[in-house]
């Protein structure tokens, strides 16, 4: 709608529906939170079966990512002008059809482009069910709308890597695509009947070469920090590629600037509450998913778990962000977003140098207590920071706003699959010991700990086997200990440069209540 009056909006946000239409929201981010963590725990798995390396673990997980993060901007920008019902349904299409081919390859490059094309459709499916909120809920009931949503993709989190686990543990590793295919079905057939269509046909065109920037400039970037390690972060193709893609996403920033209505609005990041909030999400997903990047391999390659095993051994840190979507709103009331934020990153950093202090002999009772802290500490900060970032964003540019705050985060997820995945890499392959291994072995033993561990199987050398998990131990703990620094360092920015509780309650209304007037809705 290209006008919004007062009495629409609040038309909407008395309207029964509204929580019917939430319903359609989560069965759609149910069907991504399936696919996040059901790939995590399945990559020790098709590292054996196919004999992927870390780095190409790294680009099955980052394949995804990377594409989401690339095609989210337009993305919001094609729900805004056609229709966000009609592109979430598009979108969990495209979806579906990723999962299908994924269960009928067999070889590690199908399975990275049957990830791109799930890729693109959780770009279309993302920004928009979130952008739809502002519409349905008023600023009373957002955050917990938020809640539910973010409580959602938590709930397909855990779940996922559980079903995924018995499908690994019965069948091939093809089949744990499989649980997305209902799972998007649903949430087509619920888009379908339950979610109101909205849109503003006002908003601006998809610019193709904003786009094309967008994907070769974060493409170059992800690829650099990727190959880093076996290259060597001075290798002047490594350099090179990060030359290539500052000039890409320089020229990209140059275009939006000057475009009169640009697809990457640089001016909602001028207002500071959505940019300081959006950041503190980032760093949340940043470590978020370098932790469930190395956490399997330590669970099944270290601890010896099965895939199934090790998706309920997950569970403790889906737990802690069950009950911070549940805490979080009236915590928020009593003290405040920043305080709660800021909290909640210090409970992170916490975690993280809790865990970077496990070894191979500590045992997985030390690891639930680590991952629990983790799991609340993260929700305690992601659901306020989602929350008022959202309540910034006006309403006509809802799909296009908040795929800027998600395409920053996913930017973030990406950079934290690639660069905390290359610091295990390169923690991993320095503390092992092939000494005395023919080269085709210690290659594959220095490719990942599961490799380490086939070859210990064959040759029945059990001191590579201990010297793999030292490493990976070793490697594991960096990662964690740079996850605590960048949450640490994150909480006091937070604290001291978001808004107070006070200066929150006088801001002006939230996003439904800016775009009121038609003047708004115009520009």
């Amino acid at each position: 709608m290209a006008t919004v009056t007062h009495t629409e909006v609040a038309d909407a946000h008395h309207d029964p529906r509204r929580w019917w239409a939430l319903g359609a929201l989560v069965a759609s981010l149910l069907a991504l939170g399936f696919d996040t963590t059901i790939l995590n725990v399945a990559l020790p798995t098709i590292a054996g079966d196919l004999g992927a390396s870390t780095g190409q673990q790294q680009w099955m997980a980052d394949a995804y990512i990377l594409v989401f993060a690339s095609l989210m901007l337009p993305a919001g920008l094609l729900g805004d002008r056609f229709g966000r019902r009609r592109v979430l349904i598009v979108g969990l299409g495209l979806f579906l059809a990723g999962s299908l081919v994924g269960t009928l390859v067999d070889d590690v490059t199908p399975v990275i482009v049957a990830r791109a094309l799930m890729g693109i459709g959780g770009a279309l499916v993302m920004p928009l069910a979130m952008a739809v909120l502002p519409s349905l809920f008023g600023p009373g009931e957002r955050t917990r709308a938020v809640g539910i949503v973010s409580a959602a993709g938590a709930l397909g989190m855990p779940l996922g890597p559980i079903i995924g686990g018995w499908l690994l543990d019965h069948f091939w590793w093809g089949s744990i695509f499989l649980v997305n295919v209902p799972m998007a079905a649903i949430g087509i057939f619920a888009c379908v009947f339950l979610l109101p269509e909205t849109k503003d046909p006002s908003s601006p065109r998809v610019d193709v070469a904003s786009t094309a920037l967008t994907a070769a400039g974060l493409g170059v970037l992800i690829y650099a920090i990727i190959e880093a390690p076996g290259d060597g972060w001075a290798a002047p193709r490594i350099l090179a590629c990060f030359a290539g893609a500052a000039v890409l996403l320089a020229l990209l920033v140059l275009r939006e600037r000057r475009a009169v209505r640009p697809m990457l609005d640089l001016a909602l990041l001028g207002h500071r509450g959505f940019l300081l909030n959006t950041l503190a999400t980032t760093l949340g997903l940043f470590i978020l998913s370098g932790l469930l990047f190395v956490l399997p391999g330590y669970l099944q390659a270290v601890l010896g778990h099965d895939a199934f095993a090790t998706g309920v051994r997950m569970l403790p840190l889906m737990a802690g962000l069950l009950v911070a979507s549940r805490g979080a709103a009236p915590l928020v009331a009593k003290v405040g977003a920043r305080s709660v934020i800021s909290a909640g990153l210090v409970v992170m950093a916490f975690a993280a140098f809790l865990g970077s202090r496990t070894t191979v002999d500590s045992g997985y009772g030390f690891t639930v207590l680590w991952l629990s802290i983790t799991g609340l500490g993260f929700g305690f900060a992601l659901i306020p920071a989602m929350d008022a970032a959202l309540g910034s964003l006006p309403s006509d540019r809802a799909g296009s706003g908040s795929g800027l705050m998600l395409t920053v985060r996913q930017v973030g997820s990406a950079i934290g699959v690639a660069l905390l995945g290359s610091l295990l890499a390169s923690g991993y392959d320095g503390e092992l010991d092939t000494s005395g291994l023919p080269h085709a072995a210690a290659q594959t033993a220095s490719d990942s700990v599961v490799g380490a561990h086939v070859v210990a199987a064959r040759l029945g050398d059990q001191a590579l086997a201990a010297s793999a998990d030292r490493a990976y131990m070793h490697g594991m703990s960096l990662v964690l200990l740079v996850c605590g620094v960048a949450s640490l360092i994150t909480s006091l920015l937070a604290a001291a440069l978001l808004p107070s509780a006070k200066h929150a309650a006088t801001a002006p209304p939230a996003a439904p209540d800016l775009a009121a007037s038609p003047e708004n809705a115009r520009q």
